[in-house]
């Protein structure tokens, strides 16, 4: 189920970057699971991970293989980086008008060996950005208070801490999953347009997923986070891969909130679900989400 839900909810947007430097600390979170470090900031997700090959040709070919480039990829220097590197970017029309963007740089550490950094999200591309974490990484500028714990006994939300207990996990970055509790990812924006983008992407991008099909949409109001605003409510049912769920969650249906909103001094976007045959309470909703929201009376 981890890796389904990983593959309709990963965090996805379209977002405005500013040249300035930004209180970028505010909105980064990390995980290092000890071979790699997952990044969110802004609804970007990008990783790192180091590796003892040389910078060399014979070190590089086997970690395109590793990462799936092909021979015929386009493999260019960044002229811009310091550091010796090659990067390559793939792009894949999802929807109409959006993009997946995944950008792929090999860089030569100080150590003389290869640290790889992937950026994931959708839109245009935005090297500027992809440089800014690339040097913030490499240079050790990364600062830890951005970094959660691999086991979860409470989240930062926005900058409130929630308490959940040991039972959820995370399936990634900013993705939590508490099995027949609900499901939500978020991210942290330096703007309101762009937690807007960030979060219509995802919803485009799951509408228009291949195996399952939107049965219905609406817009509702619900109190986000203490503040009134507007969600879209979906109801999500999967086609094909249905019975695989079915064997694993029981579940037929996802109900799906999807929310950008000011939250404190921050921007947020938002994405909240839960199965059919979850715990559902009183007020209608599973009980992680009523962590965050409730449903206007």
């Amino acid at each position: 189920m981890k890796s389904i839900f990983f593959l309709v909810f990963t965090l996805i947007s379209t977002f405005l970057f500013s040249q300035e430097n930004d209180d970028f600390v505010k909105r980064l979170k990390a995980i290092n699971n000890q071979t790699i470090i997952f990044f969110n900031v802004d609804g970007v997700d990008f990783s790192s991970q180091t590796f003892s090959n040389e910078f060399s040709e014979k070190g590089l070919k086997k970690l395109y293989r590793k990462y799936s480039i092909k021979e015929s990829d386009i493999k260019t220097k960044d002229e811009t980086l310091k550091n010796n590197n090659l990067f390559i970017t793939k792009f894949e029309n999802i929807a109409e008008n959006i993009n997946q963007i995944s950008s792929y740089y090999f860089v030569e550490n100080k150590n003389k060996t290869v640290s790889v950094f992937w950026f994931g999200y959708y839109g245009k591309q935005n090297q500027e950005f992809e440089r800014k974490y690339i040097n913030l990484i490499l240079n050790g500028e990364i600062p830890k208070e951005v970094f959660e714990p691999m086991t979860i006994d409470s989240i930062d939300f926005a900058g409130r801490k929630i308490k959940l207990g040991n039972s959820c996990y995370w399936t990634n970055i900013n993705t939590v999953q508490c099995p027949y509790y609900g499901e939500m990812n978020w991210s942290v924006h330096k703007t309101f347009e762009s937690a807007k983008n960030s979060i219509d992407n995802q919803f485009t991008v799951t509408k228009n997923k291949k195996g399952g099909k939107v049965l219905s949409e609406e817009d509702v109001v619900v109190i986000f986070e203490g503040t009134e605003t507007k969600a879209k409510k979906v109801i999500y049912d999967f086609i094909g891969a249905k019975s695989l769920l079915v064997g694993m969650s029981g579940g037929k249906t996802l109900t799906i909130y999807y929310i950008a909103s000011k939250v404190r001094d921050k921007y947020v976007s938002c994405c909240m679900s839960f199965w059919n045959n979850d715990t559902i309470t009183e007020n209608g909703l599973a009980p992680l989400l009523e962590k965050v929201m409730e449903l206007k009376k």
